[in-house]
C-alpha cells in the first residue's frame, strides 16, 4: 500500500479519510507536527488555506516519496454573512457550538452549509477538490458521534438515483458515519480527489 500522511489533529477526519481511501490502496496515517505551528494565510478562500498548509507540511513528511494530504473546512451561516467560514476552527475553540446557536437565536434564516477543500500532494503533483453540504442550523445541539459543528448542523435531504437520503431532522452528530457520508462535504471532497487520482493514473498509463 502507498503511505498517505494526513496532516490533522482531528482523529475524526482521519477516520473518514481511511474509510474513503484505504480501499484504493492508500495506508492513511495521521501526521502531527510537534513544535511547529502551521501559519494560516489571512483570506476568505479555503483552497488558498489548504494549499498553504500543504506547502508548509511537506518538509515534515517522514519520507519524501510518501503522499501528503491536508483538508480545510468551514461552516458558512447565511444569516451571519457566511461567518465563521475559514475561521471555523478558531470560533469552535472560542465560542463552541453554543456560541453559534446564541448568535443565530433571533434569526429567521437558519440556512447554512459546510464547505471542505482537500489537497493532496502525490508524486510532485497537487490535486485539489471541493465539497459542499447544504443544511440548516438546528434549534439545539444534539448527538455525540460527530466532531466540530456537527452537533448543530442538520443536512438537507438529497435525492440521488431515484431515492431520497435523509437524516430525518437529525444532526450530523446524531447519525453514524455511513449515513453521514451520504451527505458529507468532506466525503464529497475526498471523492473528488479519488476521481482526480483515477484520471491521472489513466492518463499516465495511456
Amino acid at each position: 500500500m502507498r503511505t498517505l500522511w494526513f496532516m490533522t489533529g482531528n482523529e475524526g477526519k482521519v477516520r473518514e479519510a481511511k474509510h474513503a481511501l484505504e480501499p484504493l490502496g492508500y495506508d492513511v496515517r495521521q501526521l502531527t507536527v510537534d513544535g511547529f505551528e502551521i501559519v494560516e494565510p489571512q483570506c476568505d478562500d479555503l483552497e488558498i488555506v489548504a494549499r498553504s498548509k500543504l506547502q508548509q507540511a511537506q518538509a515534515h513528511l517522514p519520507h519524501p516519496n510518501d503522499a501528503l494530504m491536508v483538508e480545510d473546512a468551514g461552516l458558512f451561516v447565511d444569516a451571519l454573512d457566511e461567518f465563521p467560514g475559514v475561521y471555523s476552527a478558531y470560533v469552535l475553540k472560542t465560542l463552541g457550538c453554543a456560541g453559534i446557536l446564541k448568535l443565530i437565536e433571533d434569526k429567521a434564516n437558519r440556512n447554512a452549509e459546510f464547505q471542505a477543500v482537500a489537497a493532496l500532494l502525490l508524486d510532485d503533483e497537487v490535486h485539489v477538490s471541493r465539497g459542499i453540504c447544504q443544511g440548516v442550523i438546528a434549534a439545539e445541539a444534539s448527538g455525540s458521534d460527530g466532531f466540530g459543528f456537527d452537533p448543530v448542523f442538520v443536512p438537507n435531504d438529497i435525492e440521488r438515483e431515484g431515492s431520497v437520503h435523509t437524516t430525518n431532522g437529525r444532526t450530523f452528530a446524531d447519525v453514524d458515519l455511513s449515513l453521514k457520508e451520504q451527505f458529507s462535504h468532506r466525503r464529497k471532497a475526498l471523492d473528488g480527489l479519488i476521481k482526480s487520482l483515477s484520471s491521472s493514473e489513466t492518463a499516465s498509463s495511456s
